[in-house]
């Protein structure tokens, strides 16, 4: 990794994700509350496992697992 990042929590886009993850969370509050297991649990999940893809990545040794858990983030 770069010189300064020392942990998944340094990057930006992991950073960008979370703020991303929290707004998922945030917005869906208002939602109709029949929504709850459907279109409001599938979009908190999808909005929570892009930075948790991004720091399981981060703590590979191989390179390309690193890059496969990006793709997935994406």
């Amino acid at each position: 990794m770069k010189a300064g990042i020392n942990s998944y929590r340094d990057l930006v886009v992991w950073q960008q994700a979370m703020d991303l993850a929290a707004a998922a969370y945030t917005i869906t509050k208002a939602w109709p509350k029949e929504e709850l297991y459907g279109l409001t649990s599938q979009l908190r999940r999808a909005a929570s496992s892009v930075p948790a893809n991004i720091a399981e990545g981060f703590g590979r040794e191989n390179h390309g697992s690193y890059q496969q858990f990006l793709r997935i983030a994406q």
